[in-house]
């Protein structure tokens, strides 16, 4: 079963974050991070942080060994824009539009085993094992 980690409304444009997620698709976790630490692009930070995000659900609330998570999906889909206008010649405007993105991760890897509990002995109540002793 695949864990997953979404980012909305980074305030990035899509067509960008695209470009830095094309970089780390079909890689394993740590390959993606280190990559991603080294890419001059600011939606690598996002996009890092979304498959940060990811890896820590498949360890702590899914039980997967986090060296061997691999990514199997990474899509940026279009979020909400904002639309603005600024001020032009001739007292008109121009309208302009503040892009923002949805990131969404898919990673799978191998589950950890189960640990087993150890079975405790019943050695009975503090006050039996004390009559014992006096006795």
């Amino acid at each position: 079963m695949p864990v997953q980690a979404i980012a909305k409304g980074i305030k990035h444009s899509p067509r960008k974050v695209r470009v830095v997620a094309n970089l780390v698709r079909g890689r394993t976790v740590n390959d993606a991070i280190t990559i991603l630490e080294h890419t001059p692009r600011r939606s690598a930070i996002a996009v890092k942080k979304v498959i940060e995000s990811a890896r820590a659900n498949a360890d702590y609330n899914h039980g997967y060994k986090p060296a061997s998570l691999k990514i199997i999906e990474i899509s940026v889909n279009n979020g909400p824009r904002l639309k603005r206008s600024r001020p032009a010649a001739r007292s008109m405007s121009n309208r302009y539009q503040k892009k923002s993105s949805h990131i969404k991760v898919v990673i799978d890897g191998e589950k950890r085993q189960a640990k087993i509990k150890a079975s405790v002995k019943d050695t009975g109540t503090k006050s039996a094992s004390r009559v014992k002793e006096n006795n």
